[in-house]
Order: C-alpha cells, then structure tokens, then sequence
C-alpha cells in the first residue's frame, strides 16, 4: 500500500512547513488540503456568495474549478485556470473559510477530490479532517499542535504585510476559527483515536520533521 501520512492540527501549528518537509525527505506528493477550502472561499468572496449563507454558498459549490499541485518544492492551487496560491491566504479569506468549510456540499465536493489525488500513490496530506474522515485507513496519521501563544505568532509573522494583523488580533481571530472548526457538524477538527500527537511548542522545524520521518519509517 502506497505510504499516506495524515497530518492534522490546528493552523499556526506548523503543518504546512513540516508536511513539505517530510515530503521532501520521504520522496512523497505533498497536499494542503486547507489551500482548496480557502481557494474555494475566495472563489465565493469574488462572486459575491455570501459566505455566512450556508444555502447560498451550497448552491455554487460545483462552479469553480480547482486543480491542486502536489510537488512538495512548488505547491500550487489554481481556480478556473487562475493561481490563487496568494490570494487566498489574505486574512479576508482565513476569517471566512471556517464558515464556507462548514457547508457539507463543499466538503462533500472537496473531500472527494482529495481522495482521488491521494488515490494516486505516497503523499503527505495536512488539514484537519484527514486522519478522521478524508483519508481514515491512513498508516501514519500524526495531530500537531502547539500552545496558542506560539500558534498566533507564527500565524501573524506570515501576515507581516498587513499592519492589522499584531499578535494580539491573530490570536483573537485564530481562537474564534478554532472554536468554529472543532464545534462544525461536517468533519470537524479533531484528533484521530491513532493519531501520534506531537507538540510544536518547543521543538523546531528541523525536530518535528525528523520525528514525522521516524513515524512513518517504522512503520515501514
């Protein structure tokens, strides 16, 4: 069976930096399933869906067109034949995507696609459903988190371009994504019974890879 390494947490707990490294370490595809629900939601902001409208955001589900890269070096996500690796990470789209991640046909719709790209061979895969609900039969299945301290800097040294985004604002902010995300009917965010939890608070990037890589190797 082709290696899967499922990768939960909540953001700021360094998901997408350790996922890719592992990736690179192991050989493997790399997938930021969060990408494909925050370029859905910048798809809904830019055609006006009102995002807190739960019917209306169901209803346009299927229209947009997502392609997503899995080459751990250069990750790419695409609307409608448009790079939106940028766009989407602006705080307009993280204030919003818990409410479009909510809607059951987007995760209906996007959790489908993820599967058919995992279907194709090793991968490592980061969200928050993947080792519960996307990819549950996953052989490595890690939940990385970090104290809410840590998690709100690293999240508001990634938006240094906006002024508005200080430490104190990103932390206000991330807690209300983390209440909305792990209380959601749909898949919410939650931690596998065979999850092996690692805490980011102390260790480096360099550690928390290395103790993924260790995983998945005994695995083996």
């Amino acid at each position: 069976m082709p290696l899967v390494i499922a990768m939960d947490g909540p953001s700021g707990s360094g998901k997408s930096s350790a996922s890719k490294g592992v990736a690179r370490a192991l050989g493997l595809r790399y997938l930021d399933t969060g990408a494909m629900y925050r370029a859905m939601t910048w798809w809904m902001l830019r055609n006006g869906v009102p995002v807190e409208d739960a019917d209306a955001v169901a209803a346009r589900a299927q229209d947009p067109v997502l392609e997503s890269g899995t080459d751990p070096d250069a990750p790419s996500i695409s609307v409608d034949g448009q790079d939106v690796s940028e766009p989407i990470r602006t705080r307009e789209v993280t204030n919003a995507v818990s409410a479009v991640s909510a809607v059951p046909a987007v995760r209906a719709r996007l959790v489908a696609l993820q599967r058919e790209i995992i279907s194709g061979g090793g991968i490592v895969v980061e969200g928050r459903d993947i080792g519960t609900v996307v990819a549950p039969d996953a052989p490595v299945k890690v939940y990385l988190t970090a104290s809410e301290e840590v998690r709100a800097a690293r999240r508001a040294k990634d938006l240094a371009a906006d002024p508005g985004a200080s430490v104190t604002v990103t932390r206000a902010e991330q807690a209300r994504r983390d209440r909305l995300d792990s209380t959601r009917k749909a898949s919410p965010l939650a931690k596998a019974a065979d999850a092996h939890e690692i805490d980011s608070t102390e260790l480096g990037l360099a550690e928390v890879i290395e103790a993924v890589v260790r995983l998945a190797k005994e695995h083996e």
